[in-house]
Formats: structure tokens, C-alpha cells, sequence
């Protein structure tokens, strides 16, 4: 089969790989009809290199049909349509059981120190091969393969496998209280979600991003957005002078500005893996502007949730604001699999509430990929979000 494999810093490319096989009596085998990049995905492509091989197939936001099954899944049979969370779990451990599926005790990278295995996410998370492919092994398949219908186009539900649930659990995490505003960082697609669900669910929401398009976009949905610069003041004045009760950072590790952390992160991208591993597992990498502005602009006794990725060790945390301020601070991986439950009726909703039909910028063939990693890194011809379709045999 054809997949999308790392080769190296910021170059990816389309090869043949062996098909994926039952290996376990839990295993199902899926033929992938659209795979998307998610914006964690770059951070692979830029950063991540210590912890990858030539080779290694890229990608944890697929859904297809099921072509085989092995004998112990009882729920999946060949020719059903299912969507695939990126955490791999098992559904029964005391994590699961507590709804912390990114923590399942039966798939944990304990040698890494690390939560549950993730698809196409590097040794710290198993190496377990991606679905940016045209076909895809999944594991403990009864609970970790999500059955929708066959009626929708697969954008309505393609969605359930990382960057939705993640902006739901984002903006649960943010424990908005009716009639308080939501401040959102960032309007990449989690951001876009966020600030659609903080809508729905009947707030005010204003959004900062430097991105023309993508503030045009979040503003089909109600959303008030602002530009970056003096975003701190600008939050303030929209707010009475406090701030906005809660904010989502929905930006992460390589948000814009920090140009000297930015170049630390490329300095350590460039060592040996065996200097860069530690560097990258106990320094402070990650550039910090997008969550100390969200410090900085929430109200006190406001909360912040963290959906974008940070993996700095030694980041340089301002106690004094969040001690002073009182505020809380949530996050964490998403756990996809607790929420797909609520989600599922809002995507096949007639009224398309959250805009699941209006994210994609860029659909194209799977053999594009590389191209597509370049134009969405860059954020060039207006892209937001991309969808691959594989052509299977």
C-alpha cells in the first residue's frame, strides 16, 4: 500500500509499504477513505525528529471501512464505517474506566514515561504506524473504532478522531458558567472548533489570531475576533476591565513570537538524536507567548485550558501572575473516547451546528501529502485544514 512516511526535518514523502495484517485476535484491518493533517503532525515535521526513523507512517486522524476483523471483535464486521481515535485504549483499566483514555494502563509507554499509544506519534508514544495511508491496523478495535453511518460525507464525522473532541474537552476543561465570555488563542482547526462550540453552547467568544482568513472564518460563526498585537489590552477593554472568564489556548508549542526559544528548538532539532532526546524531554523548548498572553488577559479567578501541545520540561511557568490571579489551569491530550458519545448527534445534526462542513481548505489525493505538509507549515494559499484521500487498491 501507498503511505505518507517521515524522512527527515520537514521532509516527508509518499512510498509503498508492506498492508497492515491482523496481528491480534482485538486487530481490525480498515481501508482509509480520508485522513487529515493535523497541526500536531508539523510539530513531527519541525521538531520531533530525536524521536523518529526513516520511515516510520505518519498521521492519527483517518476513518474508513472495515475490510478484516479479527476473532476475538465482536462489535465491527467488513463494510462498516467507523472513524479512528487517535488514542489507543483499552476501555476497561482503572484509567478508562475513569474516562482518562489518554492514560490507559493497558497501552502506557511506561519505558518512555509516557500516557497511552498514539498513531503515528514517534517512540515516546509507541511507534505505533499512522493512518495517513491507505490502510490501517487497529488495535483493541471493539472500543477503539467509533461505527457511524453511511449516509454523510465523510468531513461530518471525520473530525471525531482528534481536533473536535479536542476543542470540546478544551472548552469543558474551561468550566464556562452561563453568560460568561470564552477568550480563545488561536483559530487554527481546534481553535475554529472551540470557538464554534463556545457558541453553541450560547457565549460570547472573542478570538485572537494573525491569520486574516482564519479570523474570517471564525467570524461566519459569531466570533469577534483580534490581531495579535496588544491582544492582553484588547481582551481587557472588550471585557469590562477584567479579562475573559475563561480562555482556551488552542496554540501550543510553536506559537509566533519567542524568536529565541524558536531558535533553540531549531538548534536542538539539528543535534545528534542522542544529545537531542534529553535536551527535548527536560529542558524548557516551547514557545510560550500564546499561553502567558492567555494568563496575562483572563480575568482573575478566571480558568485557562490548554489544548495546544507543550512538551518543554523547564518551561519558565509566571507563578506570581497565576498565584495572584487565582486562576486554575486544565489541560491535557484529549480523551477522545469520552466524548464521542455527545459529539456523535451534534455532527449528524441536519443543521451541521459546529460547521463540520465548513473547515476544509485543501482536499487532495494522498500522493500530494508532502506538498500539503509544506503549504499548511507555512500557512500559505489560505489553508486551514487538510483532508488526504488515499486511493486504495
Amino acid at each position: 500500500m501507498k503511505a505518507l512516511t517521515w524522512q527527515g526535518k520537514r521532509k516527508v514523502s509518499v512510498d509503498e509499504v508492506p498492508d497492515p495484517r491482523i496481528q491480534e485476535p482485538t486487530d481490525a484491518v480498515i481501508r482509509i477513505t480520508s485522513t487529515a493533517i493535523c497541526g500536531s503532525d508539523l510539530h513531527l515535521y519541525e521538531l520531533f525528529s530525536p524521536f523518529l526513523k526513516k520511515g516510520d507512517i505518519l498521521g492519527h486522524e483517518p476513518m474508513g471501512i472495515v475490510e478484516e476483523v479479527g476473532s476475538a471483535v465482536s462489535s465491527l464486521q467488513p463494510g462498516d464505517r467507523v472513524v479512528i481515535p487517535f488514542v489507543i485504549a483499552c476501555g476497561s483499566c482503572f484509567m478508562c474506566s475513569r474516562g482518562l483514555t489518554t492514560q490507559c494502563e493497558t497501552t502506557q509507554n511506561r519505558d518512555q514515561g509516557a500516557g497511552a499509544a498514539l498513531y503515528g506519534y514517534t517512540s515516546l508514544y509507541g511507534s505505533v504506524p499512522g493512518g495517513q495511508a491507505e490502510r490501517l491496523r487497529v488495535p483493541l478495535a471493539d472500543f477503539n473504532a467509533t461505527k457511524v453511518g453511511s449516509e454523510l460525507p465523510d468531513d461530518r464525522y471525520l473530525f471525531l478522531s482528534d481536533i473536535l473532541p479536542t476543542a470540546w474537552q478544551g472548552v469543558a476543561y474551561a468550566g464556562l458558567q452561563p453568560g460568561e465570555t470564552l477568550g480563545v488563542m488561536g483559530l487554527g482547526p481546534v481553535g475554529q472548533f472551540v470557538a464554534r462550540i463556545g457558541r453553541h453552547l450560547g457565549h460570547r467568544v472573542i478570538a485572537v489570531e494573525p491569520v486574516a482568513e482564519r479570523r474570517a472564518m471564525a467570524e461566519r460563526y459569531g466570533v469577534e475576533t483580534l490581531d495579535m498585537d496588544h491582544a492582553t489590552d484588547a481582551l481587557t477593554d472588550l471585557t469590562e476591565g477584567r479579562g475573559p472568564d475563561r480562555i482556551v489556548d488552542a496554540v501550543g508549542m510553536e506559537a509566533h513570537g519567542a524568536p529565541g526559544t524558536a531558535t533553540a528548538q531549531q538548534l536542538v532539532g539539528a543535534l545528534p538524536d542522542l544529545l537531542a532526546k534529553p535536551l527535548m524531554k527536560h529542558a524548557g523548548l516551547d514557545r510560550l507567548s500564546a499561553m502567558h498572553t492567555a494568563f496575562d488577559a483572563v480575568r482573575r479567578g478566571g480558568t485557562v485550558s490548554l489544548s495546544g501541545v507543550y512538551v518543554g520540561s523547564a518551561d519558565p511557568m509566571p507563578m506570581m501572575t497565576l498565584f495572584d490571579k487565582q486562576i486554575t489551569l486544565r489541560m491535557g491530550q484529549c480523551n477522545v473516547q469520552s466524548w464521542r458519545d455527545e459529539l456523535l448527534p451534534i455532527v449528524e445534526d441536519p443543521a451541521d451546528p459546529l460547521g463540520t462542513a465548513d473547515l476544509t481548505t485543501h482536499r487532495v489525493p494522498l500522493e500530494q501529502a508532502p506538498d500539503m505538509y509544506e503549504i499548511f507549515q507555512k500557512k500559505e494559499d489560505e489553508c486551514i485544514k487538510v483532508v488526504l484521500e488515499p486511493t486504495a487498491h
